[in-house]
């Protein structure tokens, strides 16, 4: 394969998936700032949002408060904003342009459908649709692509760049997700366990979409370290770290086989997804969450890099 059509399908499968995360982030960001509480404002909500894919100088430059409608904009509709939902589905649609000759006909038509919805939209026709609305469109559309691509695509090497781009990405989104929610969401002074601290945990697996996958697992009340547990280190869960590496570790052996040679990011992955399998939750609060999600997001990125200079000479 050419190596500008590997890059073109591994980013299509980044900025499809980061869309979703961000309209998933900003939907459950919404309804928790919407909350009352004595102890944590809608102003820190918003801003611990653009904490997440780490917006906030980027926003400051163009905007002074974090509000609903500013953050909102800036992350859902702002076309110079390179990590906003209007710019994934821009490049995702143009990196679907430039391999028509790969991808099937149907994944054309979804992305193209839904970049020209996307194009016409502004704050005024999001809040007479509805935000909540909005946010479900934007995931919903996602969901239609990958099921369109996981039905319709070749079993080839386009379809695996395509899901190493959706899996690198959502493990990045999960990591920072976690971060900033246990160290900036967390009112100052308010006790682990308490009632606002409940919520925001919640929100966090709603947002993620799995709140009812913690029940049923844990059949207990909400607790950080169980949470962390679920999104890091169980397989069950289709978010987790070790989940995404699961399927990333399972691409990699697909593509050894079919390019019959080892690359270097192949043993950077394995070393992550080992670190994942062979980790303890209680080890990783005790050693520091904060640190582990940190260094895990710096080698995330890193592969990254790495299955740029390997496959696709980009770096």
């Amino acid at each position: 394969m050419l190596s500008r059509t590997a890059d073109n399908l591994f980013w299509m499968g980044r900025t499809v998936e980061r869309a979703e995360n961000t309209a998933r982030m900003l939907d459950v960001t919404y309804r928790n700032a919407m909350l009352p509480s004595a102890t944590a404002t809608a102003s820190s909500e918003w801003e611990a949002a653009l904490n997440v894919g780490g917006n906030a100088e980027r926003f400051a430059e163009k905007h002074e408060v974090a509000s609903a409608r500013s953050v909102i904009e800036f992350l859902a509709l702002d076309p110079d904003n390179a990590t906003s939902i209007y710019a994934g589905i821009d490049n995702a649609r143009e990196g679907a342009r430039a391999t028509r000759g790969t991808i099937t006909s149907e994944m054309w038509e979804n992305i193209n459908d839904t970049w020209l919805e996307m194009r016409t939209l502004t704050w005024e026709k999001m809040e007479l649709r509805g935000l909540s609305r909005f946010f479900d469109w934007v995931k919903e559309r996602s969901h239609v692509f990958r099921g369109v691509a996981d039905g319709t695509m070749l079993r080839d090497d386009s379809y695996l760049f395509l899901r190493l781009g959706t899996f690198l990405e959502r493990a990045d989104n999960t990591a920072r997700m976690i971060d900033v929610k246990y160290h900036l969401l967390l009112p100052e002074g308010e006790q682990v366990g308490g009632a606002v601290d409940y919520y925001q945990w919640g929100a966090l697996l709603r947002s993620l979409s799995s709140f009812r996958a913690y029940k049923r697992l844990f059949h207990d009340a909400i607790t950080p370290i169980r949470v962390g547990e679920l999104l890091i280190l169980r397989p069950e869960s289709p978010r987790s770290l070790d989940s995404c590496y699961r399927e990333i570790d399972a691409v990699f052996k697909e593509l050894r086989e079919i390019y019959r040679r080892d690359f270097e990011c192949f043993r950077h992955a394995g070393e992550i997804y080992s670190r994942l399998r062979y980790s303890r939750i209680e080890d990783i609060f005790k050693a520091g969450l904060h640190e582990f999600l940190d260094d895990f997001v710096a080698r995330n990125d890193s592969l990254g890099q790495q299955i740029s200079a390997d496959f696709m000479l980009r770096v």
